[in-house]
């Protein structure tokens, strides 16, 4: 079997996903385009030699259509030899895209290729693909009768499960954040972050290099003030023992970004003089309850654990994507995890969930924290719409 390994992980740093955000000038297919050109710049790699790229994003509409992944490639300067496909697993897009870039590389279709993703949530607002669109169609209908329900309602009726009251879901944001700044400070995401040309709003010519996203100074009180974000009459008349404790400050903020990953045959990386930081371990793709939507990463994690024959406890450090605070605590609840292993650099409720890009995201921050403190084994998991996850096990070499 071939090896397939992790060479080099970038990202942008966060841009809040709205006009005036620090990206949101920027078109999407140039993000992703420079997340490419800096993989192989750093790696010194001639472009002609990746046999593909491919990127995920969810809202494929509008400057985010036809096949981004494609465009991005011809914009970063790539020989229009190479080729190029983008892939929608939701918020798991970029994931899934490492997922078939390495599951090829150890298939023996492919020795260098590149996986990565982008969103603009400012330039392309989230639901603008499905927006005045019946998307789920009458069999769904007939088989959920009482209806599916947007992400918002799925988290309130996860923390209402799991018994996760509005105090610990503030104080696991608050965390969030603390952890993220300290990582600013010490320059740990010095090796995965790149900068961006970008134009400030006064039209000067600048770089974005620190995630937007971080809020310092904030606190459990300051979130307490915060309306919750996702109430509705409706929903409410639904779901009565719902007490709406989901709010944007312990949510994942509306976020620009693009990632990508040089991912290889270990025989391949060494033959160009470049070194396999990580090996691919375990990969898992499962679905749950779509009504619930965001618990399928409990299931994901088993089955990644299992397939890659080791115990929770052998992780070293876990990256569950924090789309909503209740989603990371009920999985560690159900998981009996340790919380310091836990989204240790902090997680998408202060970096940021720039969608499509968050999978590599996560990849990235990741593996150089694995190199940082010496662990061995990483897991990363997120929740996606529909009720879906994967996860992925990296052993660091």
């Amino acid at each position: 079997m071939n090896n397939a390994v992790i060479v080099d992980v970038v990202r942008l740093a966060s841009g809040k996903g709205k006009s005036g955000g620090a990206l949101s000038g920027s078109h999407p297919v140039e993000l992703l385009a420079r997340v490419l050109s800096e993989l192989v710049v750093r790696n010194n790699l001639d472009p002609a030699r990746i046999e593909d790229v491919i990127a995920g994003c969810v809202e494929q509409v509008s400057e985010q259509s036809f096949n981004i992944a494609r465009s991005a490639v011809l914009a970063a300067g790539f020989p229009e030899s190479v080729p190029a496909t983008t892939v929608d697993r939701q918020c798991g897009s970029s994931q899934q895209a490492v997922h078939f870039a390495a599951q090829g590389v150890i298939a023996g279709a492919y020795d260098i290729v590149i996986a990565g993703g982008v969103e603009s949530m400012s330039r392309v607002p989230m639901g603008t693909g499905s927006s005045g669109a019946d998307t789920f169609g009458p069999s769904i209908a007939a088989r959920y009768p009482e209806g599916l329900v947007k992400q918002g309602v799925a988290a309130e009726l996860v923390a209402a499960r799991w018994k996760l009251d509005r105090d610990v879901l503030d104080e696991y944001a608050v965390a969030s954040h603390q952890r993220a700044s300290a990582a600013v400070d010490a320059g740990w995401f010095a090796k995965e972050i790149v900068s961006m040309p970008v134009v400030g709003q006064d039209g000067s010519a600048t770089t974005h290099s620190i995630d937007e996203t971080v809020r310092r100074g904030t606190t459990a009180d300051a979130l307490g003030t915060l309306k919750p974000a996702f109430f509705s009459a409706e929903a409410a008349a639904r779901f009565p023992a719902i007490d709406w404790r989901i709010t944007p400050g312990n949510s994942s903020p509306l976020t620009d970004g693009a990632s990508a990953a040089l991912i290889m045959s270990e025989r391949m990386a060494i033959e160009c003089g470049l070194r396999p930081r990580a090996r691919f371990h375990a990969f898992a793709v499962t679905g749950d309850d779509p009504l619930y939507m965001l618990t399928a990463p409990i299931p994901a994690t088993r089955q990644a654990l299992r397939r890659g024959n080791l115990t929770l406890e052998e992780i070293d450090a876990y990256e569950v994507n924090e789309a909503f605070s209740c989603v990371p605590l009920a999985w560690a609840q159900e998981l009996a995890a340790d919380p310091a292993k836990l989204n240790p650099r902090g997680g998408a409720i202060a970096l940021g969930h720039a969608l499509g890009s968050s999978g590599t995201r996560l990849l990235g921050t990741l593996l150089n924290h694995l190199e940082a403190t010496g662990g061995r084994y990483g897991l990363q998991t997120m929740c996606e719409g529909g009720g879906l996850a994967n996860a992925t096990i990296i052993e660091r070499l």
